[in-house]
């Protein structure tokens, strides 16, 4: 959520960056009206309680001389009503104020690129060279289905097609592969690690801004104001909501969790295998930070995101997202795209991202300055890494021409010390 008085003091500027987002400016004219309307509302509460006050003291004052008060006692009944009745009035104005504000997207920072979707975006680096296959390369679904890790079929019967099934190898490999990523990023990366909650609350949804804007995107259990979680994101951002951290930030968390979204794509795009389902699984980076350190943190999340893909040996590419293309929530972002082969295609499998305080305000994360004072933290988040797609590139850039598949060195201690997947 934004702060009302950077819409008061900066209205032309965050205009700007609401347009740049896609969605319409003229929202911000409806919030400052009712934000002017909010302040006179309160001043006439404020303006009737000092009259209250000060009737109350001169009723005080004749009491003490015998006098009758009768007259003053009803004016100050008649006084107590019109505030309730303001109050109500104000109560309304700020729930209207809110539900407006909720649905305002952040504001990008002057240094994300401005665009009205992906064809804004820039790729900023590119980091390692491919493995030169001397065949012609398969796709993740023929070589998974070759080595027996996929079990699509009697995955769909349960649950319906998005809910894949791995195997054996396969459902070793996800578990080393997030074994191996929760190691790094707590041994030597710093990161505490967090086993969080699977289900989460519409406020915690609020908080880090999945609700209400992509409501219809997540998993929703209505009897009891319960979400399956669509990203380790919001689970572990809440850790501290409604709270004044007592801790010295910055505070860095990992989390593996599987996550749940209906999207999973557009019809008949990337829907055989793994690439878009609706249950995948993710280790989940979160930082809580000082507001003048988070562009920093934010550099050095995406490095910690990288670390995983050069210990594996994967190309991959890093693509600055621009205002349009960026989440609802974002101020910058980076997303992390790994190169595929059987795809011909990058893959992405991380975005990094700074929320600056629009989370913090949502979700009412507060940190205690050095002077004393309490001021809203910065959050950011990235994958470290998307596990799905992690295992698409893997599988891809390590076949052989035989079926099989060589394991990257870093990875076979996680896997009981097997070298190669074979048929």
């Amino acid at each position: 959520m934004l702060d009302i008085k950077r819409i008061r003091d900066c209205e032309d500027e965050v205009r700007a960056g609401v347009l740049a987002c896609g969605d319409d400016p003229s929202v911000i004219g409806d919030i400052l009206a009712l934000d002017v309307n909010r302040r006179s509302l309160l001043g006439e509460v404020e303006l009737l309680k000092g009259q209250r006050n000060k009737a109350s003291k001169e009723i005080g004052a004749l009491r003490k001389k015998g006098e009758d008060t009768a007259g003053q006692q009803a004016a100050v009944r008649d006084i107590g009503e019109q505030i309730a009745a303001l109050d109500e009035q104000v109560h309304g104005v700020e729930g209207e104020l809110r539900s407006i504000m909720l649905r305002v997207p952040n504001v990008p920072h002057a240094s994300a690129p401005v665009g009205p979707d992906e064809t804004g975006n820039r790729i900023t680096r590119t980091e390692g060279e491919p493995r030169k296959l001397s065949f012609e390369p398969k796709n993740h679904v023929e070589i998974g289905e070759r080595l027996g890790i996929f079990d699509f079929v009697r995955a769909a019967r349960m649950s319906g097609a998005g809910f894949p099934m791995l195997l054996g190898a396969g459902a070793r490999l996800r578990r080393a592969l997030i074994a191996f990523m929760l190691d790094i990023h707590t041994d030597e990366h710093g990161y505490v690690e967090v086993a969080p909650p699977f289900l989460c609350n519409s406020a915690a949804m609020i908080g880090t801004g999945q609700l209400p804007k992509l409501a219809d995107d997540m998993y929703c259990l209505t009897g009891d104001d319960l979400y399956l979680v669509p990203t380790g994101e919001v689970p572990v951002t809440n850790i501290y909501r409604d709270e004044i951290i007592d801790k010295e930030l910055p505070l860095y968390f990992v989390a593996y969790t599987p996550c749940f979204r209906r999207e999973a794509g557009a019809a008949g795009k990337d829907t055989r295998g793994i690439l878009r389902v609706h249950q995948f699984d993710k280790v989940e980076l979160v930082k809580v930070v000082e507001p003048g350190s988070s562009y920093d943190e934010l550099e050095k999340l995406l490095a910690n995101a990288e670390v995983i893909l050069k210990r594996l040996g994967l190309a991959y590419r890093i693509n600055e997202l621009c205002s349009g293309d960026m989440s609802f929530a974002a101020a910058k972002c980076y997303d992390i795209e790994v190169w595929s082969p059987g795809q011909g295609d990058w893959l992405e499998v991380s975005s990094c991202s700074n929320f600056e305080s629009f989370q913090a305000r949502r979700a009412g994360i507060r940190y205690r300055r050095e002077d004393g004072k309490v001021d809203f933290a910065h959050t950011l988040n990235g994958s470290g890494l998307a596990l799905q797609r992690l295992i698409v590139a893997l599988l891809e850039t390590y076949q052989e021409a035989d079926g099989s598949v060589s394991l990257p060195e870093a990875i076979v201690p996680y896997m009981g010390g097997v070298e190669k997947l074979t048929p």
